[in-house]
C-alpha cells in the first residue's frame, strides 16, 4: 500500500538512492555491494563549484567479500562523486581494515569505532551499517526460510512480526512458538523447602 497522498503541494529537493546487491561467487564466497547516490533536481552551488541538476553530489560504492559465517574476507570502497574532490575520496583505502570482522558479531560497533565522525566517510558508513541485513537477505535464497535444521531460525525475535509469541511464528514456525500468556515453570528452590 503506498503512502497517503500529500495534502499540500510540494517540491522535490533531494533524492538519495541506496542499493545493495549480493553475489554468490564461484569460490564459495559472497560479495555484498552497496551503492549510494545523492542528486538534486536543480543546479547546486557547492564550495568546489556548481553541480548540475541530476549529476551526483555523492556517489560511493562499498563491497564486502564474506564467507558463509559472515566473516569479512576483503573490504573495498570507492568514491566517484563528492562535494570535495581530492579530499572525500582519500579515505577509501582505510575501509580495508574491516577485513577480519564479522557481519553478525558487533559489526556496526566496529564501523563506529574505526570510522566514526572524522575517521571515515559518513556516506560509506551509512551503507556499511546496512550490510549485515543485506548479506542475510542475499543468503536467504539458499534454503527455505523455515527449513528445520534444529537451530532457531535467525530471523525470529528480530522484528515485531516474528516475535516468538506472535501468530506469525505460530503459523509458520510452530516449533519455535512460545505462548507469552503461559508462565514458564519456575525452577525449584531447595532453600525454600520446609524443614
Amino acid at each position: 500500500m503506498p503512502l497517503p497522498i500529500p495534502t499540500l503541494p510540494r517540491t522535490r529537493m533531494h533524492t538519495r538512492k541506496i542499493t545493495f546487491e549480493g553475489y554468490m561467487r564461484e569460490d564459495g564466497l559472497w560479495d555484498i555491494e552497496g551503492h549510494l547516490v545523492d542528486t538534486k533536481p536543480m543546479d547546486m552551488q557547492l564550495a568546489a563549484g556548481v553541480r548540475a541538476a541530476g549529476e551526483p553530489i555523492h556517489e560511493m560504492w562499498v563491497r564486502l567479500t564474506v564467507d558463509r559465517k559472515m566473516n569479512v574476507i576483503e573490504a573495498v570502497s570507492s568514491t566517484d562523486a563528492m562535494p570535495y574532490p581530492g579530499a572525500c575520496d582519500r579515505i577509501s583505502p582505510d575501509y580495508a581494515q574491516l577485513k577480519g570482522s564479522n557481519l553478525l558479531q558487533g559489526f556496526r560497533h566496529t564501523v563506529k569505532q574505526l570510522y566514526g565522525e572524522v575517521k571515515g566517510c559518513t556516506h560509506i558508513n551509512e551503507m556499511l551499517v546496512q550490510m549485515p541485513t543485506a548479506a542475510v537477505q542475499s543468503f536467504a535464497g539458499k534454503k527455505r526460510d523455515n527449513q528445520d535444521d534444529g537451530r532457531k531460525p535467525f530471523q525470529l525475535d528480530r522484528c515485531h512480526a516474528l516475535a516468538t509469541d506472535s501468530d506469525t511464528v505460530l503459523r509458520f514456525y510452530p516449533k519455535w512458538y512460545r505462548d507469552s500468556r503461559v508462565a514458564e515453570p519456575q525452577a525449584a528452590n531447595p532453600s525454600a523447602a520446609p524443614r
